[in-house]
């Protein structure tokens, strides 16, 4: 039998491998979309063997599905939920996050777009498994902006009047706007001119 070493570095080597798959499609997903993804191209930008990947992924749904629930899921994790719910000053934490996407996010966000919102525009009309999965993400992403915006409002930093469940809906679907509006137009600037909008409607929140 193999010892309890052999068999823990076997696990931790299998976790990798796994990883290097989900990362190399997540990027052929992003680049090509899932339908033009090629699994020989996942295979020769991991260096892996076409049955190494089978062996982790039976086929390219998936695949495509372990990406939404791993890779795109931890991208909102990092960069939205957890500063969100760590940080006393949530309001804050959305608002720099607008002002800095392209910081934070890297330049592909302009060239490429969000990488959730291009699966759900391609994916969910076609597959109920893509769309159930980034509707539960969106759900989420939504649901720890309302609370972010709860807190602020319990600590006086918004007004008592502002309905902060169709307020964070509306800047989900307005961050969402913004991207793909500089994406289009493959336009940083535009990036900027729109965030600054949704900024100042957030500051309009606070109370006079």
């Amino acid at each position: 039998m193999p010892t309890p070493d052999i068999t823990a570095r076997s696990e931790r080597n299998s976790d990798r491998t796994r990883r290097a798959i989900l990362e190399a499609a997540f990027q052929e997903i992003y680049r090509n979309g899932f339908q033009g993804m090629r699994l020989d191209d996942v295979v020769a930008a991991t260096g892996l063997t076409k049955g190494a990947l089978y062996h982790h992924f039976p086929n390219k749904q998936a695949l495509g599905y372990a990406v939404v629930d791993e890779i795109i899921r931890d991208i909102i994790q990092q960069a939205w939920l957890e500063p969100l719910a760590s940080d006393p000053n949530p309001l804050a934490v959305i608002i720099h996050f607008i002002g800095h996407m392209e910081t934070l996010m890297g330049g592909d966000i302009v060239t490429l777009g969000c990488p959730m919102n291009n699966l759900a525009q391609e994916m969910s009309p076609l597959d109920e498994g893509f769309r159930t999965r980034l509707d539960l993400l969106y759900q989420e992403w939504r649901g720890s902006i309302q609370a972010a915006l709860e807190r602020s409002q319990q600590a006086g930093v918004i007004r008592a009047d502002v309905d902060c469940s169709k307020t964070a809906t509306f800047v989900l679907a307005a961050l969402s706007g913004c991207v793909g509006a500089a994406k289009n137009a493959q336009s940083s600037e535009q990036l900027q001119i729109c965030g600054s909008g949704l900024i100042d409607y957030l500051e309009s929140l606070r109370p006079a």
